[in-house]
């Protein structure tokens, strides 16, 4: 996924002259996790920019850039240190085209470095997608696979409205096909990677792959799990979701993130409103638990495995 998230950023440079890259380490080091390696001795130091330690201010700065007709992409070096930044994006970026009563554009794309798995430390492995994906003028995705985030990345850039891209960092290094002469799915959409009959399981990023693990396992057992990629976070394509839902009868959702008011709740409300007379079990999260994100050493017993995906599969097959 990080050479494929190069490949997409070095094609939207080249496509679009407006098309900036900016934040901390990004030029000559290439970012924390080499996403931009390469692209400042490729492009130039005025279009792939090393700014100051100073979230707010890179937030800031895009938002007048994209006043002035350029489409910045910056990056938040990790997903804590997101926070200084919030007041920009929630207060400001967010409402700025509605402001306008629709006459201006903001196509700024925030980059985020999102979830765990990496034995990294305190404010290097949250899951804060759902602050983001409750202020309406945002657009959230985050993709699971090389040729998702080759092809997303490109279409955020595009989109005329802001886009929070949230990129599961562990999801960085396992390697897959990309196919590059054209998207397999639009921006804000679903797909279903896995067909089943018994019990839908959905997630997003790197939940995606504990999903697929997990199928495999419950295949063995005698299971038949369909798994659905979110890769929308705001708005939320329900189709494929609900006719999954309809067809299994059952609902499992997991997310890396505390499972209090989080995506997996708005998720499993609106499917018990919409499709209540399909369920055959209420619908079930896996999640991380309602604690802050705790030392490195004990992330595994914090983030959801196939093993407690399986556990909520039981119980949702036991009704």
């Amino acid at each position: 996924m990080a050479k494929a998230l190069n490949a997409g950023l070095r094609k939207a440079l080249a496509d679009d002259p407006k098309v900036l890259l900016m934040g901390e380490d990004i030029g000559p080091l290439g970012g924390v996790f080499r996403i931009t390696e390469g692209l400042q001795a490729e492009f130039g130091p005025k279009r792939v920019i090393d700014t100051p330690l100073a979230e707010s201010g890179i937030i800031g700065t895009a938002i007048g850039l994209a006043m002035r007709g350029y489409r910045p992409v910056v990056e938040i070096q990790f997903d804590g240190f997101i926070f200084p930044g919030f007041d920009q994006i929630t207060t400001q970026l967010a409402k700025l085209t509605n402001r306008h009563e629709g006459t201006q554009a903001f196509p700024v794309v925030i980059r985020v470095p999102y979830g765990g798995h990496i034995g990294a430390v305190e404010h290097h492995q949250e899951s804060p997608e759902a602050y983001f994906a409750h202020t309406p003028g945002l657009r959230l995705v985050s993709p699971s696979t090389p040729n998702d985030a080759y092809w997303m990345i490109q279409e955020a850039i595009r989109s005329n409205d802001p886009v929070m891209f949230f990129e599961p960092k562990s999801r960085y290094w396992p390697k897959g096909t990309v196919d590059f002469r054209a998207s397999v799915a639009q921006l804000h959409s679903s797909r279903v990677v896995r067909t089943g009959t018994d019990v839908t399981v959905l997630g997003h990023g790197a939940m995606v792959s504990v999903l697929l693990q997990a199928a495999e396992i419950a295949e063995a057992e005698g299971a038949s799990l369909e798994v659905v990629d979110l890769r929308s976070l705001s708005p939320i394509d329900y189709r494929p979701i609900l006719e999954s839902v309809q067809k299994t009868g059952r609902l499992v959702i997991a997310s890396e993130a505390p499972g209090f008011a989080s995506i997996p709740s708005e998720i499993a409300a609106t499917v018990a409103e919409k499709a209540f007379y399909s369920l055959e079990a209420p619908v079930l999260r896996v999640t991380g638990f309602d604690a802050p994100f705790p030392p490195a050493k004990l992330e595994t017993q914090y983030l959801p495995d196939a093993d407690r995906v399986l556990e909520a599969v039981d119980r949702a097959l036991a009704y």
